[in-house]
């Protein structure tokens, strides 16, 4: 059977994803060929993308500016079925756990900031003595 194309006015060209979303029409090829989006190939072999993509996008750009790695927004695109519009609820509950994620990196870097401002003007950094070296 057959994959039914969506109205014609429905679908985006790279181009357009690429001018709306903010970013390269090479990064929307990648976040394709990791699995984050889908497009559809139309009859000239040519991608086009349902409006949904723009939302997966700025989710996409949201996690990589925390630090969310590609791996794991995958895998919580997964869950969702394709070409499905996250919810508000939905997207609480993954924002919740990036939260999560972005806590413990917060809690370890200004744990990282307090040692080394202890070592500042210590000049030890020997390898058996500093915190640093040898967390």
């Amino acid at each position: 059977m057959e994959k039914k194309l969506p109205r014609i006015k429905a679908l985006l060209t790279p181009g357009e994803v690429a001018k709306r979303s903010g970013v390269a029409v090479s990064a929307l090829h990648f976040y394709e060929s990791k699995g984050l989006i889908t497009s559809i190939r139309n009859s000239g072999n040519q991608r086009r993308y349902k409006r949904d993509v723009l939302r997966y996008v700025a989710i996409i750009k949201i996690a990589q500016r925390i630090g969310i790695p590609l791996a794991t927004i995958r895998e919580a695109f997964g869950v969702l079925p394709e070409g499905h519009t996250l919810s508000a609820k939905e997207w609480k509950q993954l924002s919740s756990q990036w939260r999560e994620e972005l806590d413990r990196r917060i809690h370890t870097l200004v744990a990282l900031r307090d040692e080394l401002d202890g070592c500042i003007g210590c000049g030890c950094l020997s390898r058996s003595d500093c915190p640093l070296r040898n967390p």
